[in-house]
């Protein structure tokens, strides 16, 4: 894309055009939509010049400059947008481009597939005054525009004038004419995949043809049909990504599987996933002939334990390795001493490790090949060896010591002075220190960098006492685990709602059930929601809903959009919306219901590409509207996802996706 970029800009030098700014988006309608009245049929031109003129290129070029001129569209600075088709470079430009004519320079020379053939839009910098050079049968045609916000407006009024005669031609004309090409089909495929209204009988066929499809849940005949695909990838996928999947479906999916190679990669799947199967699946995979299979059932979430401690004695070492962790609390004390002793290095490392959990470890053992980096942060340590790591270990091993819930008070004192930093900052994360001790410890926090909370304070948050405690904590991360809490008593709240760390306000914005409205109302001004709390703190049942017509001319434009939410507002607030300056209060016009169909239709040319994808989405949009962002390639995906997409056309859009994705006699 860079490459193709690149040569984009050598092509408009070798045109004599200067590239001035910085590349941003421009806020006028997009190069697609600029070319609409440029290429359509009925467009007439302002200027037409015959291709056999012995001086085309000169004369093309006049009449461009004089209508330039003559339009504005040059400007007082000679600065204008510019956009090229079929420029031969590998990328058609989805973006404006600002330019400025040098000396010298030939548009109708350079702008198309060879002289003489311009293919061009140029449009002013305000976006109100557009001037496009195609070529059509033997001749040029110039065509000029302005007031093109005022044509954009009529363009839509036009469209939604439409008869239910027009929009059943319209939809049956998507499926005459040349079929869509491969990218527009892939497109149909990924957004039926994630169209909510796709019947389950469709959303099955059109498994294998988007991964986007098994990456949300799923109902369960997609479920089933995905079970029994016969491309294993599509199995595969399933097991990778759909959750919430059934210990009988697993069981299927992994059992189903008559290759070793993909039974085992299906059992690693499970384990990883902690995933739940049947007993009888159980039962074949411990008892499966092939050594690495039984290796990852010994990692299965729910395997019987008796089955767990006879893995622990398996003849093959990678077994008996893998079992060691879950089956060592549950084994006689000669079975532990065989693991000890066993003659594979591997299984007497695990087996250790697990031994110094209760035993503490002497420094001989701690040098043991492949147990030292692992148990200085867990296992317990002798004095001397945890005094030696304390004193003389490298940074690393001083940080894993920091956290090694075995220590000696001396010594997590010790590492609390520790010159390192980073070692004092795990000490400052132990559960077992007062928040006295906490907050006596020197530690540099930076809050802009990403930090989970902590376990021991999230086990804490049903103890009212312990929350009022560590809410109070000089650690921000102590306080921002307690602000995760679901509920907390009504002083916490008041605390942390007005904590000096806004990811305190934040986490509680989106975690805990009891935080206030003003504080909500603040975080949303600078907090749109993140992937785990979508609808955080706008969806918050204590988020402001009433009172709210009062911002709708704050000059915040993330406040403002809050007028629409008050049950006060009126469809003529949302139309006012979807002229705003700013592009969130538009995309949030573009999404309100009460939009017009004429909006929801002008707002398909809006600068911002998120402010046109609400709007594709928008209910009532006319169907030779959606007929045309459905064979657009740029536009055909989110097309698909129209909510009032008929089932036929879905129909027929698969049968051209993949003619072999017939329906089930």
């Amino acid at each position: 894309m860079t490459g193709g970029r690149d040569k984009f800009r050598e092509l408009l030098r070798h045109a004599g055009l200067h590239i001035v700014g910085d590349g941003k988006t421009e806020d006028v309608l997009p190069p697609r939509a600029a070319w609409s009245p440029v290429v359509a049929g009925e467009a007439t031109p302002t200027v037409k010049v015959r291709a056999d003129r012995p001086d085309l290129v000169a004369e093309l070029n006049a009449q461009w400059h004089r209508l330039a001129a003559a339009s504005g569209i040059l400007g007082e600075n000679g600065v204008f947008l510019v956009d090229v088709a079929g420029n031969g470079t590998g990328c058609v430009a989805r973006s404006w481009t600002r330019v400025r004519l040098m000396d010298q320079w030939d548009l109708a020379g350079v702008l198309g597939e060879r002289p003489g053939q311009p293919e061009f839009v140029t449009l002013s910098i305000d976006g109100d005054t557009l001037l496009g050079v195609t070529t059509g049968e033997g001749e040029v045609r110039l065509i000029a525009v302005d007031r093109v916000r005022e044509w954009q407006e009529a363009a839509a009024r036009a469209a939604c004038q439409e008869s239910p005669h027009e929009a059943a031609a319209a939809w049956a004309s998507l499926f005459q004419g040349p079929g869509p090409s491969e990218r527009v089909r892939e497109m149909w495929a990924h957004g039926l995949a994630l169209n909510p209204a796709t019947p389950d009988e469709l959303r099955a066929r059109l498994l294998g043809l988007s991964h986007y499809l098994l990456w949300r849940r799923l109902p369960p005949a997609v479920v089933e049909a995905a079970i029994v695909h016969p491309d294993r990838k599509v199995r595969q996928l399933l097991a990778e990504a759909q959750p919430y999947l059934t210990p009988e479906q697993w069981a299927r999916l992994i059992l189903g599987e008559q290759e070793p190679r993909h039974r085992w990669i299906f059992t690693l799947l499970a384990a990883d996933r902690r995933a739940e199967l049947t007993d009888t699946a159980y039962e074949q995979l411990a008892a499966d002939s092939r050594a690495h299979i039984r290796k990852e059932a010994a990692r299965l979430h729910g395997l019987p334990l008796p089955m767990v401690t006879a893995l622990a004695a398996d003849d093959d070492a990678s077994v008996r390795a893998s079992a060691c962790p879950r089956a060592w609390p549950h084994l006689d004390t000669p079975a532990r001493r065989e693991l000890l002793h066993d003659p594979s290095g591997k299984v007497r490392v695990e087996a250790l490790f697990q031994y110094h959990q209760e035993h503490p470890m002497p420094r001989s053992v701690f040098e043991t090949e492949g147990l030292k980096d692992r148990a200085v942060d867990t296992c317990r340590l002798e004095r001397d060896l945890a005094e030696h790591l304390a004193h003389h270990g490298e940074p690393a091993q001083r940080r894993a010591l920091a956290g090694n819930p075995h220590l000696d008070p001396d010594l997590v004192g010790l590492l609390a002075r520790d010159p390192d930093a980073t070692v004092r900052s795990v000490v400052a994360r132990r559960s077992d220190l007062t928040e006295e001790q906490r907050a006596a410890i020197p530690v540099d926090f930076d809050p802009r960098v990403h930090s989970y909370p902590l376990d021991w304070v999230m086990a804490l948050h049903e103890d009212p006492g312990a929350m009022r405690r560590l809410a109070a904590s000089s650690h921000p991360l102590v306080r921002r685990s307690v602000a995760r809490a679901r509920h907390l008593p009504p002083d916490v709240v008041e605390l942390l709602a007005r904590d000096d760390d806004r990811v305190v306000q934040l986490f509680l914005a989106e975690s805990c059930d009891d935080a206030p409205a003003d504080m909500l109302l603040r975080v949303w001004r600078w907090w749109t929601g993140s992937l785990s709390n979508p609808d955080r703190p706008h969806g918050h049942p204590n988020f402001p809903r009433s009172n709210l017509l009062r911002y709708a001319d704050d000059p915040n434009a993330r406040i403002r959009q809050l007028a629409l939410d008050d049950p006060e507002s009126t469809a003529e607030l949302v139309e006012r919306f979807s002229r705003d300056s700013d592009e969130e209060v538009r995309h949030r016009a573009a999404s309100d219901p009460r939009l017009t169909p004429e909006s929801a239709v002008r707002l398909l040319d809006d600068p911002r590409e998120r402010v046109r994808d609400a709007a594709a989405r928008y209910p009532g949009l006319p169907a030779g509207v959606l007929i045309r962002l459905l064979r657009d390639t740029d536009t055909a995906q989110t097309a698909a996802q129209h909510p009032e997409l008929p089932i036929p056309v879905m129909e027929q859009m698969l049968q051209r996706i993949d003619p072999s994705a017939s329906a089930t006699p």
